[in-house]
């Protein structure tokens, strides 16, 4: 499929090295020197993410055949009116890529896999602390869900509530 004049694809298995390469550029972007290396973010692209029982979509964002970032997604259920949820998780563009049209694209691209699939929305979040990416959802005339309240667990406290259950 084409937005303009960006490509978009899934990834499959032969695509490992590249989505791993681009959550790497993802996790430097965001996360700086807490980055994990490459060669384990590989690793973890080889075992967690590109295999038969992945429950998250990788959506390529490409031009004339390479890879300029990505959106990792999933449609979840149950949602109104017998229809899925498409659920963007992250969306990541090479530095070079920015500002050149690809993100709307891209959501573009997203919107119209959720209405092939059936979904009657299409959901995500943004930081608070990011009023570049609030504002670019808002210029695209996004709805901000205000009513919702978003948790986690994470690190000991995520292994901690686990390790209580009545297993």
């Amino acid at each position: 499929m084409s937005v303009g004049e960006f490509s978009f694809r899934l990834a499959g298995p032969g695509d490992s090295d590249t989505v791993a390469e681009l959550f790497y550029l993802c996790d430097l972007h965001y996360w700086g020197e807490r980055a994990p290396p490459a060669e384990a973010m590989r690793e973890h692209v080889r075992n967690r993410v590109m295999v038969e029982a992945a429950t998250t979509e990788i959506l390529l964002i490409e031009q004339e055949g390479k890879a300029l970032g990505f959106a990792s997604f999933s449609v979840l259920y149950p949602a109104p009116d017998l229809g899925g949820a498409l659920y963007l998780k992250d969306l990541f563009t090479r530095s070079e890529t920015r500002g050149r049209g690809a993100g709307e694209a891209v959501m573009r691209a997203l919107a119209g896999i959720a209405v092939e699939r059936g979904c009657c929305r299409f959901d995500w979040t943004a930081e608070d602390h990011n009023p570049r990416a609030m504002a670019f959802y808002d210029n695209l005339g996004a709805q901000r869900i205000t009513e919702k309240v978003y948790y986690r667990f994470d690190g000991d406290r995520l292994k901690e509530f686990a390790s209580k259950s009545d297993r």
